[in-house]
This record gives structure tokens, C-alpha cells and sequence, in this order.
């Protein structure tokens, strides 16, 4: 199951993207994205062609918000012709496709991070932000997006710069060896993921629930400040500031 959204509108980047499409495998945690110029209905057809459909396989279901780019005759079309259940969140509950919002947040939050005040350059450095999330151990299951979606770790720079004991000890001989090995551990590396996965839940909604009180601010406290809609700096886009202060 995927599901898919929009950030923006942004900056606007080289080529004149001002917006990104995100899509997030629920189980996997395994996310794409690309920048995109216009929003419409045969840019995201072909993002999830691209990006789904021939790279992964058929999903049993996509959910995405009911814009005109995903509820479009020919977007249904192509979940018609491939059997794929494509559900729709309100707009007045967007939480529904709660995944792809957590992860939009993230996304948001890694690019304002590296850009500072260059914020029109957030299209060149989305491909760093999303392998950071792709080789970063994921709460909820304990394990990264990339080991879940193809049976090992991926060998990150700071590795090669620093000749961790997985470089050093590098064996061309055994290596597919080890791979294969690796594969016919996936699934019950899944099966352990899902596990976690599903503990984790329970004890978010557990300490949610126990934490829930009504805060109450007296004169004088040091607080932030929500940044009006109307007054956030347009130039930045999605990628401003929510917050300001103290």
C-alpha cells in the first residue's frame, strides 16, 4: 500500500519546480519524490508509473488526497487497468494518509536544514534528503527502508571515508554468498519489522492518551509564537518558518 501527496508550493527551483510529489510504501517505509513544475493529472500518472508501477511492482492500494490531479478520469483509468484499489482522505481528515503527511513533515524539516537562506535550491538537494530517510533506522520498525526493500544495508559515504569494519573486511569471493544469504533472511526481517511495527502503535496511542492535559500559560512564560499564514515569508513557501520566539 502507497501512499501519495504534495508539498509546496516552495521556492521556485532550477527548471521552475515549485512543488514535490511524495510517495511512501506503508510497510517498507520506503520513500520517492521528485520535483514537480505543474500540478497535474499526467505528472503524477507518470510518477507512479516511474517510480511505482515499474519499480516495484503492482501495489494492492494507493491512497492520496481527492485533488484533480489523483481523481481524474485518466489517474482512474490506471488504477482500473491494474486492479489497484485507489482510496481517497478527506480533506477534513487528512490524517488518513497519516504516513505521507509524517513523512512530508520530515522532508520539510531535512531541507530547510541544509538549504539556510538558499532555499531555492531544495529541488538539487532532495535526492541527499531522501536517501538520508532511506538509510536511516525507522522508529517504528527498527530497521532502515532500504533494508526492508532489498535485504541488506546500503553502504553509506561516511563508511568508505572512515573504513568501517564492513569495508575492511570485504570479501569479493563471499560477498554473493552473503547477499543471497541476506535475501532468504528478508522475509522474516519483514516479519520481525512488522512486529515492531505494530508494538510500536500501541505504545504511541498509550502514551498519547496518558499525556493528554490541558496546558495553561500565565504571564510573563516564554512561548513560540505561530506565524500567521498571511504574514509567513512567501518567498520560502512550504519551506518558511511555522514558528517564531521567543
Amino acid at each position: 500500500m502507497w501512499g501519495i501527496d504534495l508539498i509546496g508550493p516552495m521556492p521556485t527551483a532550477t527548471g521552475g519546480a515549485k512543488h514535490a510529489i511524495v510517495a511512501v510504501d506503508y510497510f517498507t517505509k520506503w520513500v520517492e519524490a521528485e520535483p514537480l513544475v505543474h500540478i497535474i493529472e499526467a505528472n503524477t500518472i507518470s510518477f507512479v508509473k516511474k517510480n511505482i508501477l515499474y519499480r516495484f511492482g503492482i501495489p494492492n492500494t494507493i491512497i492520496t488526497d481527492n485533488g484533480t490531479q489523483f481523481d481524474g478520469r485518466k489517474f482512474r483509468e490506471l488504477c482500473d487497468k491494474y486492479g489497484i484499489n485507489n482510496y481517497y482522505a478527506s480533506p477534513a481528515h487528512p490524517q488518513t494518509n497519516g504516513q505521507t503527511e509524517a513523512v512530508n513533515k520530515i522532508i520539510k524539516h531535512n531541507l530547510k536544514a541544509k538549504l539556510a537562506t538558499k532555499k531555492g535550491s531544495w529541488a538539487d538537494k532532495l535526492p541527499q534528503v531522501l536517501w538520508a530517510y532511506r538509510t536511516t533506522d525507522r522508529g517504528s520498525t527498527g530497521e532502515t527502508p532500504y533494508s526492508m526493500a532489498y535485504g541488506a544495508e546500503a553502504v553509506i559515504p561516511v563508511e568508505t571515508s572512515f573504513s568501517s569494519p564492513r569495508v575492511q573486511l570485504f570479501q569479493p569471493e563471499i560477498n554473493i554468498d552473503m547477499l543471497k544469504c541476506g535475501l532468504d533472511e528478508l522475509e522474516e526481517r519483514r516479519e520481525r519489522a512488522q512486529i515492531r511495527n505494530t508494538a510500536y502503535q500501541q505504545r504511541v496511542a498509550r502514551y498519547y492518551n496518558s499525556h493528554v492535559h490541558e496546558r495553561r500559560f500565565t504571564l510573563g512564560d516564554l512561548v513560540l509564537k505561530r506565524v500567521n499564514p498571511g504574514t509567513r515569508d512567501k518567498a520560502a513557501g512550504s519551506l518558511a518558518d511555522k514558528w517564531e520566539g521567543p
